[in-house]
């Protein structure tokens, strides 16, 4: 989502001199230090490898093979083909009255090595067909017979209950694309943005990269893709993320919402309550491995690589490179509630507290009357501040403050209670809603907690949110942890009448623990100085958010296209409206389908759809050929789109032969101009993995409203969108105040207009006209359908009951 703007931040740090301070060794020995940790890591994952990565065999199958075999034995049959008799006779002789002992022991010697060939065999043969891509091919709604066996076959070899790290053994390897088809891939994006001297220059730098440089720097990419786990993530990691200098605030988090219309119950407490049991109830579950693989389209199990860090992480500044500190187990959450920290215990002798128990804790935690200490208020303002800043003044906090600094990075997640209401509200929806988006986003700049892996928001009214930090996941995987949050919370722990949560408090427990802080007088001017600069970052976001009514996943599906490249498509009419110019365009797509894969860019900004929005403004062209450039945009997207996730992507690729060539030291103006380059429109989809958590058809406003991010360039926008059920598209729109070349609110027009526009081509009629806006126009709440047969209520709205269980 947020890391377009990092894709190309961290360019400056590589450059001239920077480039040996901060690639010290060469690339071999990175490389082999790369595979090191590939496999310390699967070393460190046996213990899941005994219990699931064994797939598709448990260890009981092993006892189940040892018990027939010693059923064949006892009936005078030799399976092993007198391999058993050999193995006994190299057991040492312990006397005759042990014959039968060793017997035993040869027997399950036999079965163990058997199994471990079985499973082996098993192993690749699964790996082999996870490695066939061609159902991607296929036009959607349709299934080869290859596809029909290969999807039988797949899930034979997956046993019945795979766990969700039962097929990271068996995921194969991100494959390095050819770099001929990169660079040819490369050009074809910039073509539509470039001029006709610009492009022939930058196709002259390619064919210099092609003939000088790209075979060295492919070979060692080639090593690395065959000695480490994957040849392109742990950089993506290091690089984009952990060395980027600027400020996490808005330049790299994201945020997550809550329902849209509704809240289960206005009291802050009580939310807070319930929203932390369910976070750490899906904590359990993670550790015990009982959450379900994701299957992309039902059928290709994706890696779960990224589930092991959601919790007890922190990712710890660090003077020209962070690190992401990881614990194995936390038993209490950090509290901001004005300024003030706390610890709070999440276990008792009795296991995980209750909902209710935890309401209590955090209504004392609202009744303390003690005001924070001086400067203690505006304390997390340093962790916006800038990396290299903040790792100098947490060395003196390490030292003054050590306890209090160790229960807020030792935390499973980071709670902020914020004094302030948000969401929806029925007197200015879009203001409102506006302002929520902001508050996840950026807040007031020290009321968060950004180092933390994720903060979980609980405003005034009972409203939710999730501010998400980047570096050690995407989207996808907070994503699926909020849906079962939301569901669970909701749905399954409830509340009360009075909306309180369900259960008896316990008048026993301990008050939470007051966190305090030994600030020296050098700490408060650097506390100050991110003060500044936060409030200055925060206040120079304009978030827009809305909900499109007008039609849904449901027409589009009804067109037989990809709800995806309808939106991108419409997206790249709406930005020309706006700007009057193509850019390149970024759009996030996921590599799960390969181990520990992360996202790979969709260049959305295709010639085809160019073609289309050329059309559209032009008024002498007609329906049918609008309609017929249109499906050819869309064709090319779902191309472009299919390409990243089989891992035959542009940018990875470039990246990855971008930081061998520093390693290298080697300049390449080819890559120095693919780096030079902006992304004014970031764009991202935020999928619903767990519609079975949800009835959208009894229950359509307990849907999650999605997120969104910062944009990744200054005169340029951030858009993501959701799509809610059947009807709604909501959008979180972002941009820059200082710009004067963006208008989150304008764009949001467009993109309004440009759906509608796309949507009448289907219709029977003229062709559409464009929609001019003006001043006279109608209040953006009912415009894009804030109200529309939905309650905005400040009382307890009606929630499904245990008697009304969401299927």
């Amino acid at each position: 989502m947020a890391e377009a703007r990092q894709a190309v931040g961290f360019v400056p740090l590589l450059t001239s001199d920077g480039a040996a301070v901060a690639l010290r060794g060469p690339v071999l020995q990175d490389i082999y230090l790369s595979g090191l940790r590939s496999w310390k890591r699967h070393l460190s994952r046996l213990w899941n490898d005994l219990l699931s990565g064994v797939l598709p065999a448990s260890p009981l199958s092993w006892l189940f093979l040892f018990s027939a075999i010693q059923l064949a034995c006892f009936l005078q049959l030799d399976p092993s083909l007198g391999l058993m008799e050999k193995i006994k006779e190299l057991l040492p002789d312990c006397g005759g009255q042990h014959h039968r002992l060793r017997g035993l022991l040869a027997a399950a010697l036999f079965a163990l090595c058997l199994w471990g060939a079985l499973i082996f065999t098993l192993h690749v043969a699964l790996r082999l067909l996870l490695s066939y891509h061609g159902w991607l091919l296929e036009p959607h709604g349709a299934m080869s017979s290859a596809t029909k066996t290969w999807l039988a076959l797949v899930r034979i070899f997956s046993g019945r209950r795979p766990m969700l790290f039962s097929y990271q053994r068996a995921l194969p390897r991100q494959p390095v694309p050819s770099v001929q088809d990169t660079v040819r891939k490369y050009l074809e994006s910039v073509r539509p943005v470039l001029s006709d001297e610009d492009f022939d220059w930058t196709a002259g730098l390619a064919q210099e990269f092609l003939k000088l440089q790209a075979s060295l720097l492919q070979w060692y990419l080639q090593l690395k893709s065959w000695w480490a786990a994957n040849y392109v993530s742990d950089w993506w990691e290091d690089f984009v993320y952990l060395r980027s200098r600027s400020s996490l605030m808005v330049n790299s988090n994201y945020y997550l919402m809550d329902f849209l219309y509704v809240t289960p119950t206005p009291l802050q407490a009580a939310r807070a309550g319930n929203a932390v049991h369910a976070l750490l109830l899906y904590r359990n579950r993670l550790k015990r491995q009982e959450i379900s693989p994701t299957l992309l389209m039902g059928m290709r199990p994706l890696c779960s690589a990224q589930y092991e860090r959601i919790f007890n992480t922190t990712r710890v500044p660090g003077v020209q490179k962070d690190r992401l500190c990881h614990l194995r187990d936390s038993r209490h959450v950090a509290v901001l509630h004005r300024g003030r920290f706390f610890r709070v215990g999440t276990h008792s002798a009795h296991g995980l507290l209750s909902p209710r128990a935890l309401e209590q804790q955090f209504q004392r935690i609202l009744d303390d009357p003690s005001p924070a200490c001086p400067q203690e208020e505006h304390l997390a303002a340093l962790t916006a501040a800038p990396r290299d800043s903040w790792a100098q003044v947490r060395q003196t906090l390490k030292t003054r403050a050590a306890h209090a600094l160790e229960a807020v990075e030792g935390a499973a997640f980071f709670v902020s209670l914020d004094p302030e209401p948000a969401g929806l509200t029925r007197e200015d929806p879009a203001a409102s809603l506006d302002a929520y988006a902001h508050a996840l986003l950026a807040g007031r700049g020290h009321d968060r907690w950004f180092d933390k892996s994720f903060t979980l928001i609980v405003f005034s009214n009972g409203k939710l949110g999730l501010s998400v930090e980047h570096s050690w996941a995407d989207c996808p995987i907070s994503g699926h942890m909020w849906e079962f949050t939301l569901a669970t919370e909701c749905f399954q722990l409830g509340y009360t009448a009075d909306g309180h949560c369900k259960g008896h408090p316990e008048p026993a427990l301990p008050q939470p623990q007051r966190l305090q802080w030994d600030l020296p007088d050098q700490i408060h001017r650097s506390i100050s100085l991110a003060l500044r600069g936060a409030k200055a970052l925060s206040g120079s976001v304009d978030c827009h958010v809305f909900p499109f009514s007008h039609f849904g996943k449901s027409f589009i599906r009804h067109c037989r296209l990809s709800s995806d490249s309808f939106i991108q498509t419409a997206l790249q009419l709406a930005h020309f409206r706006d700007r009057g110019q193509f850019c390149l365009t970024y759009e996030s797509a996921m590599t799960r389908l390969f181990l520990e894969g992360r996202t790979e860019t969709v260049r959305s900004c295709t010639r085809e759809a160019c073609n289309f929005v050329r059309a559209m403004e032009d008024p002498e062209k007609t329906h049918s050929q609008c309609l017929a450039l249109f499906r050819a945009a869309v064709d090319k997207h779902q191309a472009l789109l299919k390409a990243a996730l089989s891992g035959q992507g542009v940018d990875r690729h470039l990246f990855a032969l971008y930081i061998v060539s520093r390693f290298l030291h080697m300049q390449s103006p080819f890559l120095a101009q693919v780096y030079s380059e902006q992304w004014q429109l970031s764009t991202s989809q935020i999928p619903v993995q767990q519609m079975h958590l949800f009835d959208v058809h009894n229950y359509p406003d307990y849907v999650s409203s999605g997120g969104g991010f910062g944009p990744a360039d200054d005169h340029g926008y951030g858009v993501s969108y959701i799509f809610m059920g059947d009807n709604v598209i909501t959008f979180h729109i972002s941009s820059k105040k200082s710009s004067t070349k963006t208008d989150s609110h304008r764009l949001g027009q467009h993109i309004e207009d440009a759906l509608l526009d796309v949507a009448s081509l289907f219709q029977a009629g003229q062709r559409p006209q464009r929609r001019l806006r003006g001043s006279g126009d109608e209040d953006s709440g009912h415009r894009c359908g804030f109200l529309s047969s939905k309650t905005v209520d400040s009382k307890t709205p009606k929630t499904p009951t245990d008697s009304e269980p969401v299927q």
